[in-house]
């Protein structure tokens, strides 16, 4: 491992929450200073960006309770002198919600998504900043792929090579859809014929049962041979050649998987 991994993998033990961008910073900034201060605070950005651990970060003691699971909540209000309530954006009965707080006199991280606007809640915490998603923050996108392989390795007991030359980051969902790729790309990487065939078998039986079903199920074989040979000879013409088809033929092919091969 060298200097850079070696940095990155102390920043994710020590921390949990990579900060290498200076949005990361910011909101790294903010949490430590909420750690020193009695005062409620909503933490907001979309799904995946690093809301609860950040929360956890602050109070790490505190019992985690998604608002959604509302008389869990209030049982812990009850029993609590601090809590995290994740997602607050969807309790059933926000007004009760901030009544409870109130009346308890709890501190308590919340989280929820960006846009989140609530007057109730604006009254409740008093300090409220955002964490930018990651497509934002594409400096912690490297240390995060080197923190989810590392994680795989231990998973699935191999090294921590990984191979990204290739590799395009999955921030639809932020870390989520990071961390689920790079799981099935590190287990993909090392893969074998038998292990293929194994997957598309399993797939395949739970789905098969209808007199169409070679049809319907052909665009397993073909979009990934289409999507694979334009990343590698860069052209349809090139791919023809490779695959021993006219042009005609593969035009057509790539006509009947146009939904599966978008952006090639």
């Amino acid at each position: 491992m060298d200097a850079v991994q070696l940095t990155a993998a102390a920043v994710v033990d020590v921390t949990k929450f990579i900060t290498e961008s200076s949005a990361s910073v910011a909101a790294k900034k903010t949490a430590t200073l909420l750690k020193t201060l009695s005062v409620n605070a909503l933490i907001m950005g979309e799904n995946g960006v690093g809301k609860r651990t950040l929360a956890s970060f602050i109070l790490p003691d505190a019992s985690i309770v998604d608002a959604s699971n509302f008389d869990e909540l209030l049982s812990a209000l009850e029993s609590s002198k601090e809590l995290i309530v994740t997602n607050i954006d969807n309790s059933p009965n926000i007004n009760r919600l901030i009544d409870a707080i109130k009346e308890k006199k709890i501190r308590i991280i919340a989280t929820s998504k960006h846009s989140f606007f609530n007057g109730l809640i604006d009254d409740l915490f008093s300090v409220k900043f955002d964490i930018p998603p990651l497509r934002e923050r594409l400096e912690d996108v490297n240390f995060l792929i080197q923190k989810f392989t590392k994680e795989a390795a231990e998973l699935f007991g191999g090294d921590e090579n990984f191979n990204i030359e290739n590799f395009k980051p999955d921030l639809s969902k932020n870390s989520k859809s990071l961390r689920r790729q790079v799981m099935i790309n590190y287990l993909l990487q090392d893969v074998q014929d038998r292990d293929l065939m194994d997957i598309v078998e399993n797939y395949l039986y739970e789905k098969l049962g209808s007199q169409s079903d070679y049809r319907n199920f052909l665009y397993l074989y073909e979009a990934p041979l289409i999507r694979g040979g334009l990343k590698k000879f860069k052209s349809q013409l090139q791919l023809a050649d490779k695959l021993g088809l006219n042009r005609n033929t593969l035009r057509k092919k790539i006509a009947e998987n146009r939904e599966y091969l978008e952006g090639e």
